[in-house]
């Protein structure tokens, strides 16, 4: 693997049905971000030292793991170019339609190597997840969509960046509908469905950007590189998109 030039990460999120019992499920998200990316090997973990500990049976101690619902942490063990992967379920307090969920979480360097490689990667953890919908961001973006979510019926209609308002994931109307955009943004068959994507007529910018997936879902990039919220022009892709689709945050019927 390359040395780690920048500090920088692309954070993966994913949410889908729970994993319990699901050791399949489990087995190929590990696998195929490992078919995604040149020479990765997932064959890691930490202890409850804090030290890095080989998994010479990943696949069978995943198997126990995922069996009780979990996902533990994994990694290649390599600090100069580190990717990371676990998972943990929702309660159904905090889901969409007050049922469970499971989110998946990775993270890899944001350099040229997992430039080239996070679209592949996304879709690997989510189709592997079976999940709802999902996005690749890079690191940061977490500060920005929280100035979004809507807390109160009395709250502003626009975040600091105008950017429109979102409902929390306990208030979605079901699980399908993605509560946020991404850089990268995942939307299964259903979710796709669930927004009325794609539409020729209206998709064509999106659309030379996205890519099927093998389950019929879509990976679709808003803009160029990486989703930069001081950019006024990815500012304003991420607007044209919220416009496009105003199911995305419970804001309404597509």
């Amino acid at each position: 693997m390359p040395t780690m030039t920048a500090r920088r990460r692309l954070i993966l999120i994913t949410q889908g049905p729970v994993l319990a019992g699901h050791e399949a499920r489990a087995h190929a998200v590990a696998q195929g971000m490992e078919r995604a990316v040149p020479g990765l090997r997932l064959g890691w973990t930490v202890a409850e030292s804090r030290k890095m500990v080989e998994l010479p049976q990943r696949d069978a101690w995943l198997a126990q793991a995922t069996r009780a619902g979990e996902f533990p942490f994994l990694c290649n063990g390599d600090e100069r170019w580190p990717v990371m992967v676990s998972g943990s379920q929702k309660p159904a307090s905090l889901s969409p339609g007050g049922h469970p969920s499971f989110e998946m979480n990775a993270k890899l360097p944001l350099d040229a190597v997992g430039l080239a490689a996070v679209a592949e990667l996304l879709e690997a953890v989510a189709e592997g997840a079976c999940a709802y919908w999902g996005h690749a961001s890079p690191e940061g973006y977490g500060s920005e969509v929280s100035e979004q979510m809507r807390h109160s019926a009395r709250g502003p209609e626009r975040s600091p960046r105008g950017l429109p308002m979102l409902s929390l994931s306990r208030h979605l109307p079901s699980p399908e509908i993605p509560q946020y955009l991404g850089w990268l943004n995942y939307w299964s068959a259903a979710a796709a469905r669930a927004l009325g994507f794609p539409d020729p007529s209206r998709d064509a910018e999106l659309l030379s950007r996205a890519r099927r997936t093998a389950s019929g879902g879509w990976v679709v990039q808003l803009t160029e590189t990486p989703l930069d919220y001081d950019d006024p022009v990815h500012l304003d892709a991420l607007l044209r998109t919220y416009e496009r689709f105003p199911a995305i945050g419970g804001r309404s019927s597509p």
